[in-house]
């Protein structure tokens, strides 16, 4: 392109924009109530934060206070050291994934079928589906904390309460997302099933559970990583596992075993978290050949 061709491009593309506004306007013209919306909206956003922050009484000196007393509690934590119990956490941490397996495997089995009943595609009536829908609604609202407290009241303390804490609270999340699967799955192979005779049970059993058990399992494995680390904080409260080690060496401040106790609880997500990931790929892979 030479020097003297690039001024009468400049006016042919001028001119064709000129002709644009000439012939749409409306397009051109700057929506003042648009930004006007969007800057109230931000303006009241902003606003809700700070008031938020006075409400809760947040003092940046207090945080930059704090940092001295936490950089003495890190240094308080180092080296790490498992004080001569090692075994005994090792069980501990060993009953952390037993609680997360059995209460996402038990929340998953529950949660299958009553997937169904919340599926639009297979459930038509909406009152029989709405009413499945609130129900999980209802159970996924309580967390897996207030959970762990009432069946603690109702099993006692130990391991049990929170393998049942764990289910109730991934069987409302687990219906919910499987429900959603089954609704967006592929609705192919379940019409070529009705078209050639086969019944309702037939439709699902051989044209929806084939498409979404990849999804499912998927969504299961990436439940169990997240339940190991619930596990860890309701046993806190007395739900048995490693949090129960955990909150009472921060009571009595051997804050070198605590770091002993998070470090095993950071290597076993990781872990659990590397394996999981693979898993999940190659479900997901292995569906798609």
């Amino acid at each position: 392109m030479t020097e003297r061709t690039r001024p009468s491009l400049r006016r042919t593309a001028l001119a064709d924009l000129d002709a644009l506004r000439a012939r749409h306007p409306g397009q051109f013209r700057t929506d003042w109530a648009g930004r006007l919306r969007v800057a109230a909206v931000l303006a009241g956003l902003f606003g809700l934060a700070a008031y938020g922050m006075w409400a809760l009484d947040f003092s940046l000196g207090r945080i930059v206070h704090g940092l001295g007393r936490l950089g003495g509690f890190a240094l308080e934590m180092l080296p790490p050291s498992a004080g001569g119990r090692f075994g005994v956490f090792l069980q501990a941490l060993g009953e952390t994934l037993g609680i997360a397996f059995l209460g996402t495997l038990t929340a998953a089995v529950f949660a299958f079928p009553v997937a169904f009943l919340a599926a639009r595609n297979v459930v038509p009536n909406p009152f029989a589906r709405f009413a499945v829908r609130r129900g999980l609604d209802v159970v996924r609202s309580v967390d897996v904390l207030i959970w762990a407290l009432i069946w603690i009241n109702v099993v006692g303390l130990g391991p049990f309460a929170g393998a049942l804490a764990i289910a109730c609270s991934d069987f409302g999340a687990f219906g919910k997302l499987f429900s959603e699967a089954i609704e967006t799955c592929d609705r192919r192979p379940a019409e070529g099933i009705a078209a050639a005779g086969g019944s309702s049970l037939h439709r699902i059993r051989f044209g929806l559970i084939p498409g979404v058990l990849p999804v499912l399992a998927s969504q299961v494995l990436y439940f169990f990583e997240s339940n190991t680390r619930s596990a860890t904080i309701i046993g806190i409260v007395g739900a048995g596992g490693i949090g129960q080690y955990l909150t009472e060496l921060i009571r009595v401040l051997e804050l070198k075993q605590v770091a002993f106790l998070v470090l095993m609880i950071l290597v076993t997500v990781a872990a659990i978290d590397w394996i999981s990931g693979r898993l999940r790929r190659a479900v997901i892979g292995g569906a798609g050949r």
